[in-house]
């Protein structure tokens, strides 16, 4: 979504130029802050409050998927640094991040949201006043007359009545576009992570991974008695297993079969999102993805769980190709090492 909805008495133009030349997520962060409390019913609202809710927009994004915003944005390591301060969850609720650093009195967290004062509030106001600096971005927005979004204040920001129905009205839109580009921008930094749009929410649920059980490692299992976890060697039978992950779903944000294997039900529960070190697994991992496939294609060739591997090998269904161990390794290798790069921890 490229642009706003028009009006012909504001000057939306100028809300759309806000994002021209964004070199750091804090803008698109910012506008959805202030959507959120102007949705809750706020027209002046304290910075400290619009900054909280910047980092707990960013939150899971940061912490649940190791997204990188790049060197220059800040807005990642105040998030991994709070995170510390305030001993909170990667899995903490929006509202729970935001109470806690509206009220918090520790110095180290209110040092990392103060920075976004020098960052945000007034530059995120140059389109109505180019070329002005600082102090006279902020005297100037207090003449609501120019309709600009919003006053600055030293505390505060007070939001101008002209844009209050707009801003209501088209909320939704709003923040798709806002998402939008954040797509854009993140997209940029990490060319090779998966699935970018799909990690700025945190999700309600997990999908289950029953029919993957059920309809695809239940049959594999019924063929041979049982299999064994490449992780700790136990023995897995029907009902006694788990269907885990072998790259963490928080990187490749999806439950497609090539990248699920059945592990030992304790074991998978403390592996958690670490990545597993790939010369010690790998050759287990292929082991278990072959013959699984030998097998669902000779017992139920029209399975649909084998149109998974199209994802990664288009060539599979032609007569002769086989899925080789080299095949599988040009592609579980690459996505081993950017996730590590990106912040993933492997399994000690």
């Amino acid at each position: 979504m490229k642009q706003l909805p028009q009006n012909k008495h504001l000057p939306v133009k100028l809300l759309v130029a806000c994002f021209n030349n964004t070199s750091a997520t804090y803008k698109y962060y910012w506008l959805l802050s202030i959507i959120r409390a102007i949705e809750s019913g706020k027209t002046i609202i304290s910075k400290r409050e619009l900054f909280s809710g910047m980092i707990s927009s960013a939150w899971y994004t940061v912490n649940y998927f190791h997204i990188s915003f790049g060197k220059q944005d800040k807005l990642q390591r105040a998030i991994e640094n709070i995170k510390g301060f305030e001993n909170l969850t990667i899995d903490a609720s929006k509202n729970t991040i935001i109470n806690s650093l509206i009220n918090t009195e520790n110095p180290n967290t209110l040092k990392e949201l103060n920075y976004f004062n020098n960052q945000v509030p007034h530059w995120f106001l140059s389109p109505w006043f180019p070329g002005n600096n600082k102090s006279e971005i902020y005297r100037k927005s207090q003449d609501l007359n120019n309709r600009c979004l919003y006053a600055l204040h030293d505390e505060f920001i007070q939001i101008n009545l002209a844009w209050i129905n707009y801003l209501l009205e088209n909320a939704s839109l709003i923040k798709d576009f806002c998402y939008w580009n954040l797509v854009i921008y993140l997209q940029v930094k990490n060319p090779n992570v998966p699935d970018i749009p799909n990690k700025l929410l945190k999700a309600a649920t997990r999908n289950s991974l029953i029919k993957q059980r059920t309809q695809f490692w239940d049959i594999v299992i019924r063929n041979l008695g049982y299999v064994s976890c490449i992780y700790t060697k136990k023995k897995l039978t029907i009902g006694d297993y788990a269907v885990e992950h072998f790259i963490p779903y928080n990187f490749v944000s999806h439950d497609l079969i090539w990248n699920l294997i059945p592990a030992d039900k304790s074991f998978n529960s403390t592996k958690s999102d670490k990545l597993p070190p790939f010369n010690k697994y790998f050759n287990g991992f292929y082991d278990l993805q072959k013959m699984a496939i030998d097998i669902i294609r000779d017992k139920e060739p029209r399975n649909k769980f084998l149109e998974d591997y199209l994802t990664i090998f288009s060539d599979i269904g032609e007569a002769g190709r086989e899925i080789t161990k080299e095949k599988f390794r040009d592609r579980i290798q690459p996505l081993i090492t950017i996730a590590s790069n990106n912040g993933f921890e492997f399994m000690s």
